[in-house]
């Protein structure tokens, strides 16, 4: 049997495992060890390159860290404050939580720089309020799904981690990048929110209050501290992001436990007022013992697990892809395109077809070294180039039949999968909106960038 058919045929059977619902990072291995059988290559080949994507990838160990990051803040309760916080903003206009829950979104993508934490922890939290609120349920799971999309564009963000660490660009610049283009994200869905709701009179109104507002803002001071710890110092130089995240794993012990703390303090004591124990409170959150450190830690750990083989596997099917001439075959066509504008737009559509089956490491090991050196090329800016890529990434965790975010929002606010796609369809056209307006406005992913 020809070489072609043995490929063809394994490409086909784990076509047929993805579609059965074998993991992703199953599906790759074994089309990875099906191709160095092909090509007769020795399988310590591919020991070889998952280690060296480890050892040698100083800025990949920012990824565990903002994972832990992410369920530090959750388990303390920062990120409900941060939630409250939203929708004491805008609780008042129609579809008002809704429109918080994206909000909130975007403030904990800023903490802990993943997509799926993002959707997990907000949905978990204001999808049962928004029912009760008076929100389809269906809506209000596609909500929590689309708002995790600026998990991995707000910076820190673990895929620009991943896309500076295979591009060899600097991720404190990428990170400084994607502040504009996802804050655009977040009022684009806001926007689709608010019209949705107001077709349909979701959701119950309350009162604006410049005193609650300022109450909630005060309680969420720890959130914002630590995301204005994070951009400082990555902005400032003061530390690279790798280090960020070890800083911002800190603050979150810090935070949680000294939380605790004084919370216990203020139940013991006696000597103290009402009023004076209440403000206290208003300052700390629930936070959470030593003893429930290694829980918190096993579940950042089984999440990296999860990612951390699929970021090794992918690169190691990138360089199979190569051998097979593929990056020369995706680089032939987008450049047969012709002028600036048609390059351009037919590599985000190639991006977006692969996002609708693939998860975004995946994309963008293998199409980032592929389109972006055809993008420097025709004279898109690299980290220009890098945002347009990964907010189109981003738009498949609510694509079908993949869309990570949907199958996550699923499992904890128990919506069927297929009953979240009619909802998602505004949000996509949002998002869809912004990707193009940033792909023809460099400045919105260039201009906070110094000497630019």
């Amino acid at each position: 049997m020809s070489d072609p058919t043995l490929i063809t045929l394994i490409s086909i059977g784990v076509t047929l495992f993805f579609m059965m619902g074998v993991p992703v990072f199953l599906v790759i291995a074994y089309w990875v060890i099906g191709m160095s059988y092909v090509l007769d290559l020795q399988l310590l080949n591919m020991g070889a390159a998952l280690q060296d994507v480890f050892t040698d990838g100083f800025a990949l160990l920012a990824m565990p860290l903002f994972i832990l990051t992410g369920d530090l803040i959750n388990r303390s309760g920062i990120a409900r404050r941060l939630s409250d916080f939203a929708y004491a903003c805008l609780g008042w206009i129609r579809g008002g939580l809704a429109m918080a829950s994206l909000g909130a979104c975007g403030l904990f993508a800023a903490i802990s720089g993943s997509n799926s934490a993002t959707t997990a922890t907000i949905g978990s939290m204001l999808h049962p309020e928004m029912v009760k609120g008076g929100y389809d349920e269906r809506f209000s799971a596609a909500t929590a799904a689309a708002g995790g999309t600026v998990g991995i564009i707000i910076p820190p963000s673990i895929i620009f981690i991943v896309y500076g660490f295979l591009m060899n660009l600097p991720i404190s610049e990428l990170f400084v990048a994607g502040i504009i283009p996802g804050a655009l994200m977040v009022l684009g869905m806001m926007l689709a929110c608010f019209i949705i709701c107001w077709r349909n009179g979701w959701g119950y109104l309350i009162a604006l209050s410049p005193l609650r507002v300022f109450k909630t803002g005060l309680g969420a001071w720890l959130g914002f501290f630590a995301i204005g710890l994070v951009l400082w110092g990555i902005y400032t130089g003061k530390f690279s992001p790798t280090e960020a995240a070890g800083v911002t794993v800190g603050f979150g012990i810090i935070a949680g436990l000294g939380s605790w703390v004084i919370s216990k303090t203020l139940r013991m004591d006696q000597n103290k007022d009402w009023s004076e124990k209440s403000t206290i409170s208003m300052l700390v959150v629930e936070g959470f013992t030593i003893p429930q450190i290694p829980g918190i830690v096993m579940r950042s750990a089984q999440i990296t697990g999860i990612l951390a083989p699929l970021i090794a596997i992918s690169v190691v099917m990138q360089q199979i892809l190569s051998l097979l001439g593929a990056q020369e075959v995706i680089g032939n066509f987008v450049t047969s395109m012709g002028g600036f504008y048609p390059i351009l737009f037919t590599a985000m559509a190639i991006v977006f077809i692969f996002g609708m089956v693939l998860e975004s490491l995946p994309v963008t090991i293998i199409l980032a070294p592929i389109l972006a050196p055809i993008a420097a090329n025709i004279g898109v800016d690299p980290v220009h180039f890098a945002v347009i890529f990964l907010v189109g990434a981003s738009i498949g965790f609510i694509t079908p039949p993949y869309g990570l975010n949907l199958y996550v929002a699923s499992g904890v606010t128990g919506v069927p999968y297929f009953k979240l796609l009619r909802y998602t369809v505004p949000y996509l056209f949002a998002l869809i909106s912004v990707w193009i307006l940033v792909s023809l406005v460099p400045d919105l992913a260039l201009i906070l960038l110094p000497e630019r």
